[in-house]
């Protein structure tokens, strides 16, 4: 396991990422922003924002060794050139997910959802990075950033809309789609 990350997005009038959209799914919105800033390791903002989420990268919760691995051998890193468009999609389960036991959440999650070999399908196209808000404090449980270039637009909004129709969607009760354009 590499060490975890602790990464702070920071929606505002400043950042390398333009916001092209924000829709909420379920649940209340955050206040409109126009840009969008992350920064990674520990970091108190030096600039005024109209909202900050924090995560941190952790451990593997979910996924097995096999599918670790498979993931790990096709998936591209983030801050790629050509990955120009990127989504941050927050997200918080509701009281009946967390009261599962892990096991169980393991098999909505994968079993009944399918939910990495659905993601596994869009690789390389679609970089990922999950981070873990829950035990911050934060209002979502999980920050989900997603990176691709905009000629695969189209299969991440059918990636997405795929997994909005699991099992496992219907434990969501706060999500938002933010969508983003990378500033030169």
């Amino acid at each position: 396991m590499t060490k975890p990350l602790q990464v702070t997005f920071l929606g505002g009038d400043r950042g390398r990422w333009r916001v092209e959209k924000v829709k909420p799914v379920k649940g209340e919105t955050l206040p409109h922003i126009d840009r969008l800033e992350i920064r990674e390791g520990g970091f108190t903002p030096r600039f005024p924002c109209t909202w900050s989420l924090r995560g941190t990268t952790s451990n593997l919760r979910y996924t097995t060794e096999a599918e670790a691995k498979q993931l790990g051998d096709v998936q591209e890193g983030l801050g790629r050139r050509t990955a120009t468009c990127a989504a941050l999609i927050p997200i918080r389960k509701n009281e009946a997910w967390w009261s599962l036991a892990q096991n169980e959440r393991r098999r909505i999650f994968e079993e009944s959802s399918k939910h990495i070999a659905i993601g596994a399908e869009y690789l390389p196209e679609v970089s990922r990075r999950l981070h873990h808000a829950r035990d911050l404090g934060e209002p979502f449980d999980f920050l989900t950033w997603f990176e691709f270039a905009a000629e695969h637009s189209g299969a991440f909004e059918t990636m997405v809309a795929r997994l909005r129709e699991t099992p496992e969607w219907s434990y969501v009760d706060r999500e938002i789609d933010i969508r983003l354009t990378r500033s030169p």
